[in-house]
């Protein structure tokens, strides 16, 4: 039911009120009178409040009845305020029984809300136990009235249907194209072969879409990837058919691209996160690249996920899904098991050949005999493998932890050092700097061990710039050169030397890598998080699949214990099989993705109320609430944790929505994070 806010709301926004425009003597008000047909706008009106989460009703008058359409921005006063919304549908009549105002001005006549991206964000709203006005900030881009009073383009026709590619190489990859074409939408969770191939595949499935008359949207981690799947587009299907929308485009020209794609224009979309909401006519492909980057889970309320919300949308248009990387996560080998995909992948014989090979350190006879190579941090095996393939061309050395020293401790006691005013952990910026506290700053020049009183430190966890530096002295006729936060490159050429970078900023080498050594494989599976195994399976293949086959000479050492599963995974390249291996031990022990839950997080007193006011499923199993953050800081803060089964994630969030929404009403401005599906809950 839509309704107009009444006073009790109004009171809610604590804000004076705007004084009266003064009337010029003898001057008669002007008289409005509402529209002739469908008087009656239903607004969604941008408040953050959760219990106000609903269209109201306003009159249309009669000199806006033909800029008032659906989807376009308008303005309305709301407690005497004059608010903006999206108008989302016209009506003869409303179901309020009091006295309706007009709406106050349509800022354009621009329809930027289309009915598909309106019933997604109200999906995911509701998924996501969010507010309409939550999501449409994140699908809807700023507007420029400049960009909008540019021409529109020509639609251009459809390009002729491109030939299968590097899908010739997979299974079923000509099904999956032919249903792309003219067939059932097809949803597949495509294990890409190694190689740079990954982004032509991309491009063949899109401008297939196209071709056929429909739309495609692409989402990728982040704007090198953007770059990369821009250009394979532009081979195919020629500058006019498709954007990219990134970040760094600008305010201006980003929504001049969007624009385009709203009228029609573009029909097909490659974008980060943000493009998942992209308003695509017809939308007959959602593509989702490297589902595991943790990037792709939007960091602003209510928190949306790439993977979930284009599962969604490709329901609800029933439109095709290609979900791919080079690793397999738990949730897509879920979306697998349920039958809402299947899995598209490459034989094992052409997988083993396009492949490098892959060691592991502690499968090295020399390592088998001496204790202390096998806790080098550098042992013989990588260093080998490093001078030989040197030889031929580049070698990527991949570094979890960014940064010089990240962790320092005792010398002799190895108890961690920490800073004397806060209990901070030190760490070291470079060799000639002077330990500092990473939480106040402060600077420790003359610490000493509490527990055996040493003033020595050793490192505990070695950054990138570090492992750098220790390399340029190992391999002196070598240019070592580093790719991370400071910097991070796009591309190397063949010419040998040593790459040190962090995982995600691997450039792509002309030729692929000659060998790759990854690093400090404790660092990511000693991670308290239950992806840790999974993100660290991710983020070796990614950088595995840089390096050259193993029939051209291509090697990848990874330092960690070959006997656990993932590293066999790794050694193996069979990620499916690890996913799988994981979503039933997930099963067993009621972890997502083979449960739903939902954290939330805020002050304790604020955590305990909201948690006991909530109206649970019956099979709603509640953990904690408990502290969080670190010792020391943040001790008022806690976090209680949500688990349903699947089917009941649905009560779930309207239980939490509801609770949120209550407290909203009652002026609680203190209100505890809620997140459903969250990354990390543990």
């Amino acid at each position: 039911m839509t309704t107009q806010p009444g006073p009790d709301e109004e009171a809610l926004f604590d804000v004076p009120r705007a004084a009266a425009p003064k009337r010029t003597a003898g001057a008669a008000p002007a008289r409005r009178r509402p529209a002739d047909t469908l008087p009656v706008a239903r607004v969604v009106v941008d408040t953050p409040l959760p219990h106000l989460d609903r269209p109201f009703d306003y009159l249309v008058p009669d000199s806006m009845d033909a800029e008032a359409v659906p989807g376009c921005r308008v303005r309305i006063r709301f407690n005497n305020q004059v608010l903006d919304g999206f108008l989302v549908e016209r009506a003869a009549e409303s179901d309020f029984t009091g006295r309706l105002s007009y709406l106050h001005q349509v800022v354009s006549s621009e329809a930027v809300l289309t009915p598909e991206v309106h019933g997604l964000a109200r999906a995911v709203a509701d998924h996501y136990a969010g507010t309409l006005n939550d999501v449409l900030r994140l699908a809807i881009p700023p507007r420029h009235a400049r960009v909008e009073k540019e021409p529109v383009g020509e639609v251009p026709p459809p390009p002729p249907p491109p030939a299968p590619g590097p899908w010739a190489e997979y299974r079923d990859g000509a099904a999956f194209l032919a249903a792309l074409s003219s067939g059932p939408p097809p949803r597949a969770v495509w294990n890409a072969l190694p190689g740079p191939g990954w982004a032509d595949a991309i491009a063949v499935a899109a401008a297939t879409t196209v071709a056929a008359g429909r739309g495609c949207v692409v989402v990728v981690p982040d704007g090198r990837d953007v770059a990369v799947v821009d250009a394979a587009l532009r081979s195919l299907l020629g500058p006019d058919h498709h954007v990219a929308l990134t970040a760094d485009l600008g305010p201006a020209e980003r929504y001049r691209r969007w624009l385009a794609v709203l009228r029609g224009r573009a029909r097909a979309v490659v974008g980060t996160r943000a493009a998942m909401f992209a308003p695509v006519h017809d939308l007959g492909l959602v593509v989702l690249w490297d589902d595991g980057d943790d990037v792709h889970a939007d960091p602003h309320a209510p928190y949306p996920h790439a993977r979930t919300v284009l599962a969604m949308r490709a329901h609800r248009a029933g439109a095709g899904a290609l979900i791919g990387g080079f690793t397999r996560t738990s949730d897509a080998a879920r979306l697998i098991e349920t039958g809402w995909a299947l899995p598209l992948t490459a034989d094992r014989e052409l997988l083993r050949r396009r492949a490098p090979r892959i060691r592991a350190a502690g499968d090295d006879v020399e390592l088998a005999r001496d204790e202390a190579a096998r806790s080098a941090r550098l042992p013989s095996l990588a260093l080998r493998v490093a001078r030989e393939a040197a030889r031929e061309g580049p070698v990527l050395v991949q570094v979890p932890r960014r940064g010089y020293l990240n962790a320092l401790a005792c010398a002799s006691c190895r108890a961690p050092a920490r800073c004397d005013t806060c209990q901070g952990p030190l760490s070291l910026r470079s060799a000639h700097a002077m330990p500092y506290c990473r939480w106040c700053g402060r600077i420790c020049g003359e610490w000493r061990c509490p527990s055996c009183d040493h003033r020595r430190m050793r490192a505990n966890v070695v950054g990138a710039r570090r492992t750098a530096e220790e390399l340029g002295r190992a391999f002196p006729s070598l240019p070592v050169r580093t790719s991370g936060r400071e910097e991070v490159l796009t591309e190397v050429g063949p010419r040998p030397a040593l790459v040190v970078s962090t995982p995600g900023a691997e450039p792509a080498a002309e030729g692929g890598y000659a060998a790759a050594l990854l690093l400090d494989g404790w660092a990511l599976l000693g991670r308290a998080d239950l992806r840790a195994a999974e993100e660290a399976l991710r983020r070796w293949c990614n950088a595995a699949a840089l390096v050259r086959p193993a029939t051209e000479g291509g090697q990848v050492v990874v330092l960690a214990d070959p006997s656990l599963p993932v590293t066999q995974a790794l050694i193996r390249w069979d990620p499916g099989g690890f996913a799988e291996r994981e979503l039933a031990e997930r099963r067993e022990l009621g972890f997502p993705p083979a449960v739903t839950m939902a954290s939330i997080t805020g002050d304790a007193a604020r955590v305990r109320e909201l948690v006991e006011g909530l109206d649970l499923p019956r099979q709603a199993e509640l953990l904690g609430p408990v502290p969080v953050g670190s010792p020391g800081r943040d001790e008022a803060t806690e976090r209680a944790l949500l688990r349903v089964p699947r089917g009941e994630a649905g009560s779930l969030a309207a239980a939490l929505k509801a609770a949120a929404a209550a407290r909203s009403a009652r002026r609680d401005e203190r209100l505890a994070q809620v997140r459903v599906d969250p990354l990390d809950v543990i």
